[in-house]
Protein backbone atom coordinates (compact mmCIF):
# COMPACT_ATOMS: atom_id res chain seq x y z
CA UNK A 1 0.00 0.00 0.00
CA UNK A 2 2.92 2.18 1.12
CA UNK A 3 4.76 1.39 -1.90
CA UNK A 4 2.16 2.11 -4.30
CA UNK A 5 1.55 5.84 -2.56
CA UNK A 6 5.02 5.92 -2.77
CA UNK A 7 5.00 5.85 -6.56
CA UNK A 8 2.09 7.93 -7.14
CA UNK A 9 3.33 10.51 -5.54
CA UNK A 10 6.82 10.19 -7.48
CA UNK A 11 4.63 10.37 -10.27
CA UNK A 12 2.69 13.38 -9.20
CA UNK A 13 5.90 15.68 -8.96
CA UNK A 14 7.47 14.52 -12.01
CA UNK A 15 4.52 15.27 -13.71
CA UNK A 16 4.63 18.92 -12.25
CA UNK A 17 7.91 19.25 -12.54
CA UNK A 18 8.24 18.72 -16.17
CA UNK A 19 5.05 21.14 -16.84
CA UNK A 20 6.32 24.00 -14.83
CA UNK A 21 10.31 23.26 -16.91
CA UNK A 22 8.42 22.94 -20.48
CA UNK A 23 6.43 26.07 -19.13
CA UNK A 24 9.81 28.47 -18.36
CA UNK A 25 10.54 26.99 -22.28
CA UNK A 26 7.81 28.15 -24.04
CA UNK A 27 8.98 30.37 -26.84
CA UNK A 28 6.63 33.66 -26.82
CA UNK A 29 5.95 35.23 -30.28
CA UNK A 30 8.03 38.81 -30.41
CA UNK A 31 7.34 41.13 -32.83
CA UNK A 32 9.28 44.72 -32.72
CA UNK A 33 5.95 46.69 -32.94
CA UNK A 34 2.66 45.09 -31.52
CA UNK A 35 -0.77 47.37 -32.61
CA UNK A 36 -3.95 46.07 -30.79
CA UNK A 37 -7.04 46.93 -32.67
CA UNK A 38 -7.53 46.46 -36.39
CA UNK A 39 -9.97 49.19 -36.39
CA UNK A 40 -9.34 52.69 -38.34
CA UNK A 41 -6.16 53.80 -36.01
CA UNK A 42 -4.92 50.95 -36.39
CA UNK A 43 -5.07 49.70 -39.94
CA UNK A 44 -3.51 53.32 -40.44
CA UNK A 45 -0.18 53.27 -38.31
CA UNK A 46 0.38 49.22 -39.12
CA UNK A 47 -0.41 49.73 -43.01
CA UNK A 48 2.34 51.97 -43.12
CA UNK A 49 4.72 50.66 -40.08
CA UNK A 50 4.63 46.93 -41.53
CA UNK A 51 6.15 47.93 -45.02
CA UNK A 52 8.73 50.36 -43.14
CA UNK A 53 9.95 47.77 -40.62
CA UNK A 54 9.67 44.62 -42.69
CA UNK A 55 7.30 41.52 -42.92
CA UNK A 56 6.15 40.05 -40.44
CA UNK A 57 8.09 42.27 -37.56
CA UNK A 58 4.25 43.90 -37.22
CA UNK A 59 1.51 42.19 -34.90
CA UNK A 60 -2.33 42.91 -35.68
CA UNK A 61 -4.13 41.73 -32.47
CA UNK A 62 -7.98 41.71 -33.68
CA UNK A 63 -10.83 39.34 -32.90
CA UNK A 64 -12.94 40.38 -35.39
CA UNK A 65 -13.91 38.70 -38.86
CA UNK A 66 -15.42 41.96 -39.89
CA UNK A 67 -14.29 45.63 -40.32
CA UNK A 68 -16.59 48.38 -40.73
CA UNK A 69 -16.15 51.74 -42.16
CA UNK A 70 -19.21 53.08 -39.00
CA UNK A 71 -19.06 56.93 -40.39
CA UNK A 72 -22.18 55.09 -43.01
CA UNK A 73 -23.76 53.94 -40.37
CA UNK A 74 -26.26 57.28 -40.35
CA UNK A 75 -26.86 56.39 -44.21
CA UNK A 76 -27.72 52.62 -43.53
CA UNK A 77 -30.08 53.93 -40.95
CA UNK A 78 -31.93 56.42 -43.20
CA UNK A 79 -32.13 54.25 -45.38
CA UNK A 80 -29.50 56.01 -48.49
CA UNK A 81 -26.87 53.51 -48.53
CA UNK A 82 -26.95 49.47 -47.92
CA UNK A 83 -25.35 47.95 -44.56
CA UNK A 84 -22.93 46.08 -47.00
CA UNK A 85 -21.24 49.13 -48.62
CA UNK A 86 -20.27 49.41 -44.79
CA UNK A 87 -18.69 46.09 -43.92
CA UNK A 88 -15.79 44.25 -45.58
CA UNK A 89 -14.16 40.74 -44.27
CA UNK A 90 -11.09 42.11 -41.66
CA UNK A 91 -8.51 39.45 -44.09
CA UNK A 92 -9.25 41.84 -47.29
CA UNK A 93 -8.43 45.07 -45.05
CA UNK A 94 -5.44 43.42 -43.03
CA UNK A 95 -1.73 44.77 -44.24
CA UNK A 96 -0.26 41.94 -46.33
CA UNK A 97 2.78 42.27 -44.87
CA UNK A 98 1.62 42.23 -41.04
CA UNK A 99 1.07 39.67 -38.94
CA UNK A 100 -2.89 39.23 -37.73
CA UNK A 101 -3.83 37.47 -34.56
CA UNK A 102 -6.90 36.98 -34.30
CA UNK A 103 -7.53 36.77 -30.76
CA UNK A 104 -8.74 39.49 -27.88
CA UNK A 105 -6.36 41.24 -25.42
CA UNK A 106 -7.31 41.14 -21.74
CA UNK A 107 -4.18 42.37 -20.23
CA UNK A 108 -1.08 44.30 -20.48
CA UNK A 109 2.02 44.24 -18.41
CA UNK A 110 3.64 47.57 -19.41
CA UNK A 111 7.18 46.65 -17.64
CA UNK A 112 7.88 43.68 -19.28
CA UNK A 113 6.74 44.41 -22.77
CA UNK A 114 3.84 41.43 -22.61
CA UNK A 115 0.14 40.99 -23.70
CA UNK A 116 -2.11 38.61 -22.63
CA UNK A 117 -5.19 37.25 -24.61
CA UNK A 118 -8.01 35.68 -24.02
CA UNK A 119 -7.14 32.45 -24.12
CA UNK A 120 -4.06 32.79 -22.49
CA UNK A 121 -1.73 33.19 -25.01
CA UNK A 122 1.37 35.93 -24.84
CA UNK A 123 2.69 37.93 -26.62
CA UNK A 124 6.12 40.35 -26.43
CA UNK A 125 6.90 43.90 -28.21
CA UNK A 126 9.30 45.83 -28.25
CA UNK A 127 6.81 48.89 -29.34
CA UNK A 128 3.39 49.08 -28.83
CA UNK A 129 0.51 51.26 -30.28
CA UNK A 130 -3.16 50.86 -28.48
CA UNK A 131 -5.86 51.39 -30.91
CA UNK A 132 -8.73 49.45 -29.32
CA UNK A 133 -11.51 52.00 -29.79
CA UNK A 134 -14.28 52.35 -27.32
CA UNK A 135 -16.87 49.93 -26.10
CA UNK A 136 -20.78 50.28 -25.61
CA UNK A 137 -21.96 49.43 -22.71
CA UNK A 138 -25.54 49.00 -23.31
CA UNK A 139 -25.98 46.79 -19.86
CA UNK A 140 -25.99 50.62 -19.12
CA UNK A 141 -29.18 51.38 -19.86
CA UNK A 142 -31.84 48.74 -17.70
CA UNK A 143 -33.94 47.03 -20.20
CA UNK A 144 -32.48 47.86 -23.23
CA UNK A 145 -30.39 45.11 -24.06
CA UNK A 146 -33.11 43.26 -23.69
CA UNK A 147 -35.21 45.40 -25.91
CA UNK A 148 -32.94 46.31 -28.88
CA UNK A 149 -34.17 45.71 -32.33
CA UNK A 150 -37.61 45.35 -30.75
CA UNK A 151 -40.56 47.38 -29.72
CA UNK A 152 -39.49 50.20 -31.73
CA UNK A 153 -36.00 50.64 -29.88
CA UNK A 154 -33.26 50.58 -32.54
CA UNK A 155 -29.11 52.14 -32.81
CA UNK A 156 -26.81 53.18 -35.47
CA UNK A 157 -24.51 52.04 -33.02
CA UNK A 158 -24.51 48.39 -33.35
CA UNK A 159 -23.76 46.19 -36.68
CA UNK A 160 -26.92 44.11 -35.43
CA UNK A 161 -29.72 47.01 -35.42
CA UNK A 162 -28.38 49.95 -37.63
CA UNK A 163 -30.78 48.58 -40.27
CA UNK A 164 -33.57 48.28 -37.77
CA UNK A 165 -33.29 51.66 -37.50
CA UNK A 166 -34.78 52.44 -41.02
CA UNK A 167 -37.04 49.39 -40.66
CA UNK A 168 -38.70 51.12 -37.45
CA UNK A 169 -38.37 54.94 -39.38
CA UNK A 170 -40.16 53.53 -42.45
CA UNK A 171 -42.89 51.82 -40.54
CA UNK A 172 -43.32 55.06 -38.10
CA UNK A 173 -46.71 56.44 -38.54
CA UNK A 174 -47.28 59.17 -35.82
CA UNK A 175 -46.56 59.76 -32.18
CA UNK A 176 -42.96 60.24 -30.14
CA UNK A 177 -40.24 59.77 -32.27
CA UNK A 178 -37.20 59.94 -29.84
CA UNK A 179 -33.37 59.98 -30.29
CA UNK A 180 -31.09 60.08 -27.50
CA UNK A 181 -27.39 61.08 -26.19
CA UNK A 182 -25.50 60.05 -23.28
CA UNK A 183 -23.60 61.89 -21.13
CA UNK A 184 -20.25 60.01 -21.84
CA UNK A 185 -17.95 60.40 -24.50
CA UNK A 186 -19.04 58.78 -27.54
CA UNK A 187 -17.76 57.56 -31.38
CA UNK A 188 -18.78 60.35 -33.69
CA UNK A 189 -20.17 62.75 -31.57
CA UNK A 190 -22.58 63.93 -34.07
CA UNK A 191 -24.63 60.66 -35.28
CA UNK A 192 -26.80 61.20 -32.37
CA UNK A 193 -28.41 64.16 -33.54
CA UNK A 194 -27.85 63.29 -37.10
CA UNK A 195 -30.26 60.35 -36.97
CA UNK A 196 -33.20 62.31 -35.35
CA UNK A 197 -33.02 65.27 -38.91
CA UNK A 198 -33.13 62.11 -41.14
CA UNK A 199 -36.07 60.53 -39.80
CA UNK A 200 -37.65 64.13 -39.22
CA UNK A 201 -37.64 64.84 -43.18
CA UNK A 202 -38.17 61.42 -44.30
CA UNK A 203 -41.39 62.40 -42.18
CA UNK A 204 -41.98 65.16 -43.98
CA UNK A 205 -41.46 63.89 -46.96
CA UNK A 206 -44.35 61.26 -46.76
CA UNK A 207 -46.89 63.30 -45.21
CA UNK A 208 -47.08 62.28 -41.74
CA UNK A 209 -44.94 65.56 -40.15
CA UNK A 210 -48.07 66.87 -38.54
CA UNK A 211 -48.56 63.26 -36.70
CA UNK A 212 -44.84 62.82 -35.27
CA UNK A 213 -43.42 64.48 -32.80
CA UNK A 214 -39.61 64.76 -32.98
CA UNK A 215 -37.80 64.79 -29.55
CA UNK A 216 -34.29 65.25 -29.04
CA UNK A 217 -33.48 64.57 -25.68
CA UNK A 218 -29.25 64.72 -24.75
CA UNK A 219 -27.62 64.27 -21.36
CA UNK A 220 -25.09 67.36 -22.60
CA UNK A 221 -25.92 71.28 -21.94
CA UNK A 222 -25.80 71.81 -26.06
CA UNK A 223 -26.67 70.85 -29.03
CA UNK A 224 -23.06 70.29 -30.59
CA UNK A 225 -19.92 71.30 -28.70
CA UNK A 226 -18.58 73.71 -31.07
CA UNK A 227 -20.16 77.34 -30.56
CA UNK A 228 -20.35 77.82 -34.57
CA UNK A 229 -22.14 75.17 -35.67
CA UNK A 230 -24.20 74.39 -32.87
CA UNK A 231 -25.92 77.83 -33.68
CA UNK A 232 -26.79 76.32 -37.41
CA UNK A 233 -28.17 72.63 -35.81
CA UNK A 234 -30.16 74.35 -33.09
CA UNK A 235 -31.88 77.06 -36.05
CA UNK A 236 -32.69 73.96 -38.25
CA UNK A 237 -34.00 72.19 -34.93
CA UNK A 238 -36.56 75.17 -34.27
CA UNK A 239 -37.46 75.69 -38.08
CA UNK A 240 -38.29 72.00 -38.44
CA UNK A 241 -40.10 72.14 -35.06
CA UNK A 242 -37.86 69.18 -33.05
CA UNK A 243 -38.00 69.09 -29.73
CA UNK A 244 -34.52 69.61 -27.98
CA UNK A 245 -34.21 68.86 -24.00
CA UNK A 246 -30.64 69.04 -22.52
CA UNK A 247 -29.30 67.79 -19.56
CA UNK A 248 -31.59 65.00 -19.92
CA UNK A 249 -30.39 61.01 -20.22
CA UNK A 250 -31.88 57.93 -20.77
CA UNK A 251 -31.70 55.88 -17.56
CA UNK A 252 -34.47 52.77 -18.54
CA UNK A 253 -36.19 51.31 -21.67
CA UNK A 254 -39.59 49.72 -20.67
CA UNK A 255 -39.87 47.84 -23.75
CA UNK A 256 -43.07 45.93 -23.37
CA UNK A 257 -45.10 49.09 -22.39
CA UNK A 258 -42.87 51.34 -25.08
CA UNK A 259 -41.93 53.90 -22.37
CA UNK A 260 -38.52 55.56 -21.93
CA UNK A 261 -37.64 56.76 -18.62
CA UNK A 262 -35.30 59.96 -18.50
CA UNK A 263 -32.80 61.51 -15.63
CA UNK A 264 -30.97 64.04 -14.84
CA UNK A 265 -27.46 63.60 -14.88
CA UNK A 266 -26.64 65.77 -12.01
CA UNK A 267 -27.38 62.97 -9.51
CA UNK A 268 -30.67 64.41 -8.45
CA UNK A 269 -32.75 61.49 -9.03
CA UNK A 270 -35.95 63.89 -10.80
CA UNK A 271 -37.11 61.47 -13.79
CA UNK A 272 -39.16 62.06 -16.58
CA UNK A 273 -40.97 58.75 -18.37
CA UNK A 274 -41.88 59.73 -22.07
CA UNK A 275 -43.99 57.10 -24.36
CA UNK A 276 -42.77 56.59 -27.84
CA UNK A 277 -43.81 55.14 -30.84
CA UNK A 278 -39.50 54.72 -32.05
CA UNK A 279 -36.57 55.54 -30.32
CA UNK A 280 -33.36 55.68 -31.22
CA UNK A 281 -30.49 55.00 -28.36
CA UNK A 282 -26.81 56.07 -28.47
CA UNK A 283 -25.64 54.19 -25.41
CA UNK A 284 -23.23 55.12 -22.87
CA UNK A 285 -19.23 53.96 -24.18
CA UNK A 286 -16.22 53.90 -22.28
CA UNK A 287 -12.78 52.67 -22.49
CA UNK A 288 -11.78 48.79 -22.88
CA UNK A 289 -11.57 47.88 -18.78
CA UNK A 290 -8.25 46.50 -19.60
CA UNK A 291 -6.18 49.88 -20.07
CA UNK A 292 -6.94 51.07 -16.50
CA UNK A 293 -6.40 47.11 -15.13
CA UNK A 294 -2.78 47.56 -16.59
CA UNK A 295 -1.99 50.76 -15.27
CA UNK A 296 -1.80 52.14 -19.01
CA UNK A 297 -4.73 54.43 -18.60
CA UNK A 298 -5.16 58.18 -17.09
CA UNK A 299 -8.07 58.28 -13.94
CA UNK A 300 -10.98 57.90 -16.20
CA UNK A 301 -9.18 54.64 -18.26
CA UNK A 302 -8.16 56.38 -21.51
CA UNK A 303 -4.50 55.41 -22.33
CA UNK A 304 -2.81 58.26 -21.06
CA UNK A 305 -0.80 59.83 -23.80
CA UNK A 306 0.27 63.54 -24.31
CA UNK A 307 -1.76 65.00 -26.55
CA UNK A 308 0.01 66.31 -29.07
CA UNK A 309 3.08 63.48 -29.31
CA UNK A 310 0.63 60.77 -28.46
CA UNK A 311 3.39 59.01 -26.67
CA UNK A 312 2.61 57.51 -23.00
CA UNK A 313 3.49 60.03 -20.69
CA UNK A 314 4.90 57.31 -18.06
CA UNK A 315 6.28 54.41 -20.79
CA UNK A 316 7.80 56.05 -23.67
CA UNK A 317 7.23 52.85 -26.15
CA UNK A 318 3.68 52.93 -25.88
CA UNK A 319 1.79 55.20 -28.52
CA UNK A 320 -1.96 55.65 -28.37
CA UNK A 321 -4.33 56.89 -30.87
CA UNK A 322 -8.16 56.93 -31.76
CA UNK A 323 -10.75 56.53 -29.78
CA UNK A 324 -9.25 54.58 -27.16
CA UNK A 325 -6.80 57.48 -26.16
CA UNK A 326 -6.57 60.07 -23.99
CA UNK A 327 -6.52 63.05 -26.71
CA UNK A 328 -9.47 65.26 -25.43
CA UNK A 329 -10.86 65.83 -28.88
CA UNK A 330 -14.02 64.84 -30.50
CA UNK A 331 -13.79 60.54 -31.22
CA UNK A 332 -13.87 60.64 -35.12
CA UNK A 333 -12.21 58.72 -37.98
CA UNK A 334 -11.54 62.02 -39.23
CA UNK A 335 -9.72 62.91 -35.89
CA UNK A 336 -7.77 59.28 -36.40
CA UNK A 337 -6.12 60.29 -39.85
CA UNK A 338 -4.74 63.11 -38.40
CA UNK A 339 -3.38 61.40 -35.64
CA UNK A 340 -1.87 58.60 -37.85
CA UNK A 341 0.24 60.64 -39.55
CA UNK A 342 1.54 62.55 -36.42
CA UNK A 343 2.14 58.95 -34.07
CA UNK A 344 3.84 57.35 -37.71
CA UNK A 345 6.41 60.02 -37.48
CA UNK A 346 7.04 60.09 -33.93
CA UNK A 347 6.93 56.42 -33.41
CA UNK A 348 9.40 56.18 -36.14
CA UNK A 349 11.45 59.13 -34.69
CA UNK A 350 11.81 56.79 -31.47
CA UNK A 351 12.60 53.75 -32.71
CA UNK A 352 15.26 55.30 -34.51
CA UNK A 353 16.61 57.27 -31.34
CA UNK A 354 16.18 60.68 -33.38
CA UNK A 355 12.87 61.57 -31.10
CA UNK A 356 12.41 64.97 -28.85
CA UNK A 357 10.44 67.23 -28.01
CA UNK A 358 12.18 70.02 -30.35
CA UNK A 359 11.55 67.77 -33.57
CA UNK A 360 8.47 65.99 -32.51
CA UNK A 361 5.34 66.40 -34.59
CA UNK A 362 2.21 67.84 -32.46
CA UNK A 363 -1.32 67.13 -33.25
CA UNK A 364 -3.46 70.18 -33.06
CA UNK A 365 -6.79 68.00 -31.92
CA UNK A 366 -8.25 68.51 -35.43
CA UNK A 367 -11.57 66.52 -36.02
CA UNK A 368 -14.46 66.39 -38.47
CA UNK A 369 -17.76 65.75 -38.17
CA UNK A 370 -19.99 65.61 -40.93
CA UNK A 371 -23.23 66.47 -39.32
CA UNK A 372 -26.31 65.20 -41.91
CA UNK A 373 -29.17 67.18 -41.62
CA UNK A 374 -31.53 66.01 -44.77
CA UNK A 375 -31.08 63.77 -47.27
CA UNK A 376 -29.44 66.42 -49.65
CA UNK A 377 -28.14 68.97 -47.21
CA UNK A 378 -25.10 68.25 -44.92
CA UNK A 379 -22.86 70.67 -42.57
CA UNK A 380 -19.37 69.64 -42.41
CA UNK A 381 -18.03 70.39 -39.14
CA UNK A 382 -14.02 70.77 -39.06
CA UNK A 383 -12.42 72.24 -35.86
CA UNK A 384 -9.56 71.49 -33.18
CA UNK A 385 -11.46 69.73 -30.09
CA UNK A 386 -8.53 71.31 -28.34
CA UNK A 387 -9.59 75.23 -28.84
CA UNK A 388 -12.82 74.45 -30.04
CA UNK A 389 -12.47 76.77 -33.06
CA UNK A 390 -13.21 75.53 -36.79
CA UNK A 391 -10.71 74.65 -39.13
CA UNK A 392 -12.65 74.06 -42.45
CA UNK A 393 -10.99 73.21 -45.04
CA UNK A 394 -13.07 74.51 -48.59
CA UNK A 395 -13.15 78.43 -49.25
CA UNK A 396 -17.03 78.58 -48.66
CA UNK A 397 -18.97 78.82 -44.83
CA UNK A 398 -19.04 75.54 -43.83
CA UNK A 399 -21.77 76.12 -41.02
CA UNK A 400 -23.94 76.20 -43.76
CA UNK A 401 -26.17 73.39 -44.86
CA UNK A 402 -24.83 72.33 -48.85
CA UNK A 403 -25.69 69.47 -50.63
CA UNK A 404 -21.99 69.16 -52.34
CA UNK A 405 -20.89 68.72 -48.75
CA UNK A 406 -23.53 65.91 -48.62
CA UNK A 407 -22.29 64.01 -51.59
CA UNK A 408 -18.93 64.40 -50.64
CA UNK A 409 -19.65 63.21 -47.58
CA UNK A 410 -21.83 60.24 -49.29
CA UNK A 411 -19.49 59.20 -51.95
CA UNK A 412 -15.87 60.19 -51.65
CA UNK A 413 -14.77 60.51 -47.94
CA UNK A 414 -15.76 56.10 -47.90
CA UNK A 415 -13.54 55.78 -51.25
CA UNK A 416 -10.88 57.76 -49.97
CA UNK A 417 -11.81 55.53 -46.14
CA UNK A 418 -11.22 52.25 -47.56
CA UNK A 419 -8.81 52.98 -50.59
CA UNK A 420 -5.89 55.77 -48.30
CA UNK A 421 -7.00 55.98 -44.85
CA UNK A 422 -6.62 52.15 -43.88
CA UNK A 423 -3.48 51.92 -46.16
CA UNK A 424 -1.62 54.41 -43.92
CA UNK A 425 -1.57 57.16 -46.72
CA UNK A 426 -4.09 59.62 -45.98
CA UNK A 427 -3.35 61.48 -42.90
CA UNK A 428 -5.88 64.59 -43.37
CA UNK A 429 -6.63 67.03 -45.29
CA UNK A 430 -4.51 69.69 -44.36
CA UNK A 431 -2.55 70.08 -47.08
CA UNK A 432 -5.30 71.11 -48.46
CA UNK A 433 -6.90 73.33 -46.29
CA UNK A 434 -3.36 75.00 -46.54
CA UNK A 435 -3.80 75.16 -50.70
CA UNK A 436 -7.97 76.95 -50.20
CA UNK A 437 -6.53 79.52 -47.70
CA UNK A 438 -4.86 81.35 -50.57
CA UNK A 439 -8.30 81.43 -52.20
CA UNK A 440 -11.06 84.34 -51.47
CA UNK A 441 -13.89 82.78 -49.56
Amino acid sequence: MFANKSRYLFCETTSTLVKRFASTNIKIPSYKLVVIGGGTGGLAVSSTLSKVLGKNEVAVIEPSDFHYYQPLWTFVGAGIKPFSDSAKPTEQVMPSDAVWIKNKVTAIEPNGNLITLKDGQQVKYDYLVVATGIQCNWDKIKGLPESLGKNGVSSNYSESTVEKTWEFIRAFRGGNAIFTMPSTPIKCPGAAIKIAYMAEDHFNKNHIRGKCNVIYNTAMGKIFSIEKYAKSLTRIAKDRGIEVNFLTELSEIRGDKKEAVFKKPDGSGEEKIYNYEFIHVVPPMGPPPFIAQSGIGNAAGWVDVDQYTLQHVKYPNIFSLGDSSSAPTSKTAAAIATQSGILKKNLLDYISGKFNSSNAAKYDGYASCPLLVGRDKLILAEFSGYTGTPMETFPVDQGEERTSMYWLTKEVLPEIYWNRLLKGTWVGPKRFRNLFSYLPQ
